[in-house]
Order: C-alpha cells, then sequence, then structure tokens
C-alpha cells in the first residue's frame, strides 16, 4: 500500500509562520505548506492548482480587517470552506545572548507591527521595518547574523531558525487572535454548516441596506461580522460583506430567498462551520 498523498496547502509566509500554525491548526491530517510572500501569489497558486486548499488571513482582533483581502475574494471568487480562530501571541526574536538595548532595528509583518504598537512605542532610537512575513524575519536575522535586529515572530520560529525569545507575549491585546479562511476551488458540501460568508450590493437609496438586514433578523439569522469594500470605478458605491449564523439551515434558506429579492450581485462566498475562539 502506497503512502497517502498530503494535501497541498498554500500559505501566506513561509514555514513557521502564523499561517502555516493555522494550517496545521485545521487540518487534521500531514499536510505540505506551499510558500507565497504575497497573498496575491497565495491566490494565483491555488487558482493553478499548485495547492489543493490556501489559507488566508482576514481579520485581526487588534489590527482589524485586512482590507486588500476582501477583494481577492471578490477577483477569484473562490469558496470559503472554514476558518480557524488561532491565538496569536508576538515574541521580539534575536540571535542568542543579544540584550534589548544593543536592537536597533525590529522587523516583522505590517500586521503583526500593528499589533505590537504599544511595546514598540515604548522603546527609544529603533526603527521598525516591514516585511513580507514573520518568519521570513525571522530567518532572515538568523541567516545574516544580525545582532543588531530583532524580528517579531512565533515561538515556532525561534525554535526552527534557533534563535532567542528576548521578550515574551509584546502583543498589546493578550486575547490576540486571527481569524484564517479556508479557501478552495471547489464548493465543499457538508450538512453541518452554521455559518457563511455573502457580499452583494444594495441602492443608494434611504434604508435599502437597513431592509436586507431586518430580513436576516426576522429570520433568526445572526449578524456576525460586516464590511464594506468601495467598487472600483464606482464612486459613492459599496460591495457589502457579511458573515452570518444559523441554528437551524431552513431559516437560512428562508432568509436568503429573500434577501435575493431586496439586493443585487448576492454572491455566497462559502458555507461552512463556525469555528470556536479558544484562548491561550
Amino acid at each position: 500500500m502506497g503512502k497517502k498523498k498530503k494535501l497541498r496547502i498554500a500559505i501566506q509566509g513561509i514555514a513557521a509562520s502564523f499561517h502555516e500554525v493555522a494550517a496545521l491548526t485545521y487540518f487534521d491530517s500531514a499536510i505540505e505548506t506551499v510558500e507565497c510572500l504575497t497573498f496575491h501569489k497565495l491566490c494565483e497558486t491555488l487558482l493553478h492548482d499548485q495547492a489543493d486548499f490556501a489559507v488566508m488571513a482576514i481579520e485581526n482582533s487588534i489590527a482589524g480587517s485586512i482590507l486588500p483581502n476582501y477583494f481577492l475574494l471578490q477577483e477569484y471568487h473562490f469558496s470559503i470552506v472554514g476558518e480557524v480562530y488561532l491565538p496569536i501571541h508576538m515574541n521580539l526574536l534575536t540571535l542568542p545572548g543579544v540584550k534589548l538595548e544593543e536592537i536597533k532595528t525590529i522587523e516583522s509583518h505590517p500586521m503583526a507591527i500593528r499589533q505590537c504598537a504599544d511595546f514598540l512605542n515604548r522603546l527609544d532610537g529603533v526603527e521598525i521595518r516591514e516585511s513580507d512575513d514573520t518568519a521570513f524575519s525571522a530567518k532572515r536575522v538568523q541567516e545574516l547574523k544580525l545582532k543588531n535586529t530583532a524580528a517579531i515572530a512565533s515561538e515556532l520560529a525561534a525554535k526552527r531558525f534557533g534563535l532567542q525569545v528576548l521578550e515574551k507575549r509584546i502583543e498589546t491585546n493578550k486575547k490576540n487572535f486571527t481569524r484564517f479562511l479556508i479557501l478552495s476551488k471547489k464548493e465543499k458540501k457538508d450538512s453541518g454548516t452554521n455559518k457563511a460568508s455573502l457580499c452583494f450590493e444594495v441602492a443608494n437609496e434611504v434604508g435599502s441596506l437597513a431592509e436586507a438586514l431586518m430580513t436576516l433578523k426576522a429570520n433568526s439569522i445572526n449578524l456576525s461580522k460586516i464590511q464594506s469594500i468601495p467598487i472600483i470605478g464606482k464612486p459613492s458605491q459599496y460591495s457589502i460583506h457579511i458573515d452570518v449564523e444559523w441554528k437551524r439551515k431552513k431559516d437560512y434558506d428562508n432568509a436568503m430567498r429573500l434577501v435575493l429579492r431586496q439586493v443585487r450581485n448576492l454572491n455566497v462566498l462559502g458555507e461552512y462551520k463556525k469555528a470556536k475562539i479558544e484562548y491561550r
């Protein structure tokens, strides 16, 4: 009997990034991560069947929504088949033996930097530099032997690249988490779904959005997130992205039939199981 083929999971960043941690958390079976330094590359990798699934961060509890990724969801039309909420603990990583007062530069992904704003604002005379990925920053410190540079990344990155954790859990809020979407080119049929991500447009008229939202309420559908995205080339017009949850699928189905008459260009981005938020 041959070995079962590993699922190929596209991640933004390199091995030991938070995207890889999210992928390992979501998929029970052994996986092969496909490294992509940008979210655009991540989408292209999935589009051209170089991966079976993709893991994409969509929001953080401190830094907020990752708006460019909403545009990518609209552009590529992938199906959201799952989600994972990952507790994010940021750490300041350096070469072994380096002290805090020796640090002249700190680098990491822009979202990681935003999540550690309070800690970074307390430092004097330290340059903050943005990079493509948290783990990539850690790897760079190790490979180039940068004694005066620290990276903000995970403990997994510290172990992977042989760095010391100079300061642990430097994120501003200790209940920090990032929500990741699991994307596929194919829809996943699952009878246990209780959450969906939708996008649509409404007329620029008084009460047009409220009417659709009241339909959801009347059918016992919980609105867990709403995000407006500008429509390129159409000033003052927006695409509305919402996440909805339900206890009874028939309530959701009925609500969708009614909302379909109230909005324009309704697109179901995915129906999937709601993930739990577990702080650690």
